[in-house]
């Protein structure tokens, strides 16, 4: 299995060479799954009871649906794929509408490499047609999805209703959204600091379930910082990715309408310190500048929904107390950040930053593989945290076997 999906990796680097970053990640996952597969192949029970042999074997569910998102369109459809098929599962690939291409792509290499036909099925279709059928039906045992939180509650209410003729639990893995934010302590490493919220907001113009949406600072040095805030959104440049531009477009037209419109809440809800105009260029795609709000109260509609696009809310916070309490006001807990120089706030954010991602001194995004385990709380899914050594039990059911000795 190992070398198998080392053809996989090499194939996809050399196919897929203009996405870097997405192709070094599923290599990572194609490779540390199948390392965590041999793993739990090798599981045993923690005691051997006196006159038996006791054995613990970790067996597949079933057939399985593969829901996948647009923004990281190999990785984490790979890596949701991946970590079903070694655990012994066959599954139906539904992509997203909006970027169904490379999961076609990831076909033809996984047939090249040998996987067996009917191992893993390409289905490209309507999220609310073909994805809420594969949902519902009777013979699908597990439901892996990366999305939004709407799609994921929907899919874990159709999942939970038993249709005629099944006979089991369906079980959902679902990775949702959020709305992070990063606190800026007033002792913190001033420069790094912006440097990380800009890079955490706006890569990927700001596409990312964990991109920073909500920066946190103390009240002492809040001015400096959105001063020094408009400097570093002011020198982004926004342009076609592929000429290395900073930012590149948003993924379609309905998304440049719904982030605008955030934007005008935010102009009413705040101070419009950087950006909030949409692109007009000749270059193809749909263009936004890189937008701040300052002055945004902690229960705001741009403090608390989530916009999956490069809009940034500031939020002044009195001191560090008051700054961790706006941190978790949100129903999301996905990822966050606080910068800051005393042990003592970082240990208390280790134990009261309620999100399943937390980063000292550091932006919030970039997990990586098997040192950053993925998953959020509360309305950011079921922690089910990719890349790290739980996942695959996600995938497979435990059978103790305990044999009488003579």
């Amino acid at each position: 299995m190992r070398n198998t999906f080392g053809d996989i990796a090499r194939q996809a680097e050399i196919d897929l060479t203009a996405d870097n970053v997405n192709v070094g990640e599923t290599i990572d996952f194609l490779e540390f799954y199948a390392r965590e597969a041999l793993r739990l192949a090798a599981a045993t029970t923690p005691i051997q009871y006196p006159g038996e042999r006791n054995e613990l074997h970790y067996i597949p569910l079933g057939v399985g649906a593969v829901i996948s998102p647009w923004n990281f369109p190999f990785a984490i459809m790979a890596g949701m794929t991946s970590a079903a098929i070694v655990s012994g599962n066959t599954v139906v690939l539904k992509p997203s509408s909006d970027s169904p291409t490379i999961a076609a792509r990831f076909m033809e290499v996984l047939e090249e490499a040998g996987l067996p036909g009917g191992v893993v099925n390409f289905c490209p279709g309507s999220g609310a047609s073909f994805g809420n059928a594969v949902v519902e039906h009777p013979k699908t045992r597990f439901i892996a999805f990366t999305g939004s939180k709407e799609v994921g509650l929907d899919i874990n209410q159709r999942a939970a209703k038993t249709q005629p003729g099944q006979i089991w639990i369906k079980r959902t893995i679902l990775e949702m959204g959020g709305k992070d934010s990063i606190i800026v302590s007033a002792d913190a490493d001033f420069d790094k600091a912006v440097d990380a919220v800009v890079a955490s907001a706006f890569g990927f113009s700001g596409q990312k379930c964990s991109a920073c949406s909500r920066a946190i600072v103390e009240e002492a040095i809040y001015d400096s910082f959105v001063d020094r805030l408009r400097e570093r959104v002011a020198a982004l440049k926004v342009g076609d990715p592929a000429a290395n531009a900073n930012m590149g477009p948003v993924v379609s037209e309905g998304a440049l309408r719904t982030i605008h419109e955030y934007i005008e809440i935010g102009k009413q809800e705040g101070r419009l310190v950087a950006g909030g105009n949409l692109i007009d260029t000749a270059e193809k795609g749909y263009y936004v500048e890189p937008t701040v709000i300052a002055d945004v109260a902690p229960d705001a509609r741009i403090s608390q929904e989530e916009i999956f696009g490069p809009v940034l809310a500031v939020i002044r916070a009195r001191d560090f107390e008051h700054a961790l309490e706006i941190a978790n006001n949100t129903e999301f807990g996905l990822t966050g950040a606080i910068f800051s120089a005393d042990r003592v706030k970082l240990d208390r954010c280790r134990d009261e930053f309620h999100v399943g991602n937390l980063y000292f001194n550091r932006k919030c995004t970039g997990a990586m593989v098997g040192a950053h385990p993925f998953g959020g709380f509360n309305m950011s899914g079921t922690d089910s945290k990719a890349g790290g050594p739980d996942y695959l039990y996600l995938f497979t059911q435990a059978k103790s076997v305990a044999e009488k000795l003579s």
